[in-house]
């Protein structure tokens, strides 16, 4: 019997494959720390007991590992002696000092959760944080400037009932609890304090940090051992930290710029912390580098442009410098090729990030190529992993399209402290933290942060992201810093308005100079119609712009000019 052959098949037609997606995971080479931050120093102190481990150019105080160690102990056996226990919360008020440092490791030794308060509140704002968070403790200064600390605290805490006590720094409050500490820890207190860290768990709660909200009350985002020890380990695991490196930190500590990626970074690597001064000063950071040798600097963009424009600054001997970050706020490319062959810190680092993951979620490398290191914030850190979605389905969005940054792993906040209604608002249920920031992946997954998702303005139906602008006339030479905003416009809806920072001696830009410098090179519709030249922008203690309270005096200073806003 015979068999017709088959006809043959039409060749398959595939569909196109589909383009890459807007998701990378952090590869590791170290694993996860599984230690509590007080298991964590003791290896250090270990380690490296007679290498400096804290220097506060202030004072001239100096503290080993050793010396830091006991001191730590005894500030955590004096809060003990005042009835502080696991779990409750001790509240810091004041700038950067030894001491802040010193109440951050003993409160984790003991399982206390640290509040860090903003040096810049005023009474209101410190009454609901210590009563939010239900206080029992709290460590300030006496004053800072103009800020008489101790007449707030005093007006405030009829309203707080929880807060039971408070230790001043500036007088005798803090000697004796010091010296009560020390006597507890001859009378069998450090067994005491021992058996009180082998019941502590990684993941409990230890630092609730009150971000700075834009609209209504800060939110107190509420971080483990866990969040914030990996942080600052696998940041300073990134900047090839050692015990030789040397860390300047003109950084605020309540934030977790200067607690995390500062402290924790070095103390999990034996290095050694410099304080420059209690608040940022461009001449003394400098003179801190070049006196204690430092290898290391952070900064927010504003003050490292502070720094380079410093009338003095060829006559410091910065040659130590490696490394460093800047983070904080958007980089402007030009200020980091500055900071790289001014200052020397060809291994500097760009990291992006926010509280509530910790905060480090991405972070360029000493050897990514320096396109990469000035124009993008680096890729995903380890063991992390982020996604950059469609802001309205929530759909992850092919490589190469703007939307909103995701990012989850072991840095996501355990949440808002009591809060879990506004807490829901950013963490999805796959633990996804929504990060309200614009960004585009690249193919080989670095991340541009084009804005916040709030800030993008709608011009005519276009949407133009301000990032872009401001990077654009950063190249203009009479610009020192420049911030881009939306104002209201009756007929565009919004329309784009510059505020501007001259370099010394440069005259003032007008609208039309402006204009005359973009046409051509930007489309039409990016164009700032409005130009605004300050001496310098309303900024939070951390050094982030507050684009929100510019829009408000913008429509003021419009207003008063006859533009036609609404």
């Amino acid at each position: 019997m015979s068999h017709e052959p088959h006809a043959p098949h039409p060749p398959h037609e595939s569909a196109a494959p589909l383009p890459p997606l807007s998701y990378s995971s952090g590869p590791a080479a170290a694993p996860l720390l599984g230690d509590t931050i007080g298991a964590n120093l003791d290896r250090a102190v270990r380690a490296f007991p007679e290498r400096e481990a804290l220097v506060e150019c202030a004072t001239g105080r100096r503290w080993t590992y050793a010396e830091f160690a006991a001191d730590v102990d005894a500030v955590a056996l004096g809060l003990r002696a005042r009835g502080v226990g696991t779990g409750d919360r001790v509240g810091i008020w004041a700038p950067n000092r030894a001491e802040w440092t010193l109440t951050q490791y003993a409160t984790a030794r003991l399982g206390a959760i640290l509040v860090t308060i903003n040096p810049a509140y005023r009474a209101h704002e410190l009454a609901y944080v210590l009563d939010q968070a239900g206080v029992r403790l709290l460590v300030a200064a006496e004053r800072f400037r103009t800020s008489d600390y101790a007449a707030m605290i005093a007006e405030v805490r009829p309203r707080c009932p929880e807060l039971a006590d408070v230790v001043l720094l500036d007088g005798p409050d803090w000697p004796e609890l010091l010296a009560a500490g020390r006597a507890r820890g001859r009378d069998g207190g450090l067994e005491e304090l021992a058996a009180i860290e082998r019941e502590l768990s990684a993941d409990d709660p230890i630092n609730i940090q009150y971000t700075s909200g834009t609209t209504g009350f800060p939110k107190g985002a509420t971080l483990s051992h866990h969040n914030i020890l990996n942080n600052g380990y696998f940041v300073g695991e990134l900047c090839n930290y050692t015990e030789q490196d040397r860390i300047c930190l003109p950084v605020p500590f309540y934030h977790c710029f200067g607690m995390v990626m500062g402290n924790l970074a070095a103390t999990s690597h034996g290095a050694c912390t410099v304080i420059p001064a209690p608040a940022f000063d461009a001449a003394t950071t400098l003179a801190a580098v070049a006196a204690e040798r430092c290898t290391s600097l952070y900064g927010v963009p504003t003050m490292f442009i502070a720094e380079l424009a410093d009338p003095g600054f060829d006559g410091y001997d910065l040659s130590s410098l490696r490394t460093g970050i800047m983070a904080g706020a958007p980089c402007p490319a030009e200020v980091m090729k500055g900071v790289r062959e001014r200052m020397g810190m060809t291994e500097v680092s760009i990291c992006y990030g926010m509280t509530e993951t910790s905060p480090v979620s991405t972070q360029t490398r000493a050897d990514d190529p320096v396109e990469r290191r000035v124009s993008t914030v680096g890729r995903v850190g380890p063991h992390l992993e982020v996604k950059v979605v469609d802001p309205e389905t929530g759909r992850t969005l092919p490589r190469g399209e703007p939307g909103e940054l995701c990012t989850r792993g072991y840095s996501v906040m355990l949440g808002y402290w009591a809060e879990p209604a506004r807490t829901a608002e950013v963490v999805d249920a796959a633990r996804w933290m929504h990060t309200g920031d614009l960004a585009v992946m690249d193919e080989e997954g670095y991340l541009s942060i084009t804005g916040r998702i709030k800030d993008m303005v709608i011009r005519g139906g276009e949407n133009v992201y301000p990032r872009e602008i401001e990077e654009f006339l950063y190249t203009h030479p009479d610009v020192l810093d420049v911030q881009v905003i939306g104002v209201p416009d009756t007929r565009y809806g919004e329309e784009l308005m510059a505020w501007v920072r001259m370099r010394e001696g440069a005259p003032p830009l007008t609208a039309e100079a402006v204009r005359a410098f973009c046409t051509g090179r930007l489309a039409h519709f990016k164009i700032p119609r409005y130009v605004h030249v300050v001496e310098e922008f309303p900024m939070t203690v951390t050094g982030k712009v507050r684009k929100v309270e510019m829009r408000e005096l913008a429509v003021a200073v419009l207003a008063g000019e006859g533009a036609a806003v609404r």
